[in-house]
């Protein structure tokens, strides 16, 4: 009888699914079967419990740290070259179901989707447990190592923004609520032709870092 090359994946995982069917669409990209059925929900969610568990992990993990190491430390686990390493490590190309003639296995961003889609597939399949063992299996989790010089979100997106021509991204304050030694800033980034990100955190700083991030995490997921 021929192996089934799904338990051979779910080794790799480390979680054998209970759902297939849930696996299946995880792998599956756009090309292959539109976006209704495609890995591309999977991903969203996949992407917010990927942000909990790595800010639960540091949080417990660096006592000492502020808000900004912390964001720091997340952004390094949570970047796409980061994801497509993990993909890569598990041989994610080789089950990806996508239209013929397409690089999957060259394209970072498709390789980032397809991981936060698996660790959407792990928690919907069995819980947040499961799909922290997946991280804790898989992840490099060496935010301790992260360079103080490492190029912070604002940086990049700055770099991003000047070598397409496009000028200085604008940041703008969108609101402040909250006491004085407790505030909630609220903070928006554009980029010439692009709509505005915002983000909310306890200070000007980590507002505008976190919202440079997020924005160009799309930017990149645009241009591939």
């Amino acid at each position: 009888m021929a192996a089934d090359p799904l338990q051979t994946l779910e080794k790799n995982i480390g979680h054998s699914f209970a759902n297939r069917g849930i696996l299946h669409q995880a792998l599956c990209h756009s090309s292959h079967s539109g976006p209704k059925t495609s890995y591309e929900r999977l991903e969203f969610l996949g992407d917010r419990v990927l942000g909990l568990l790595l800010a639960h992990y540091f949080y417990a993990a660096f006592p000492n740290d502020d808000e900004g190491a912390l964001s720091l430390r997340l952004h390094a686990e949570a970047r796409m070259s980061t994801l497509a390493d993990v993909a890569r490590a598990l041989n994610l190309p080789d089950y990806i179901q996508s239209q013929t003639g397409l690089d999957i296995a060259g394209n970072d961003g498709v390789m980032a989707d397809v991981v936060e889609s698996i660790m959407a597939a792990i928690y919907l399949d069995a819980g947040l447990d499961a799909a922290k063992a997946f991280l804790e299996r898989h992840w490099p989790l060496n935010g301790h190592s992260v360079s103080r010089h490492e190029k912070d979100p604002k940086s990049c997106l700055q770099e991003w923004s000047m070598q397409r021509g496009l000028g200085l991204p604008i940041y703008r304050q969108v609101s402040k609520n909250g006491p004085d030694h407790a505030p909630q800033m609220t903070y928006e980034v554009k980029i010439q032709g692009y709509d505005a990100v915002s983000a909310t955190a306890g200070s000007r700083k980590i507002a505008e870092q976190n919202a440079a991030a997020t924005l160009l995490k799309l930017l990149q997921e645009r241009t591939l």
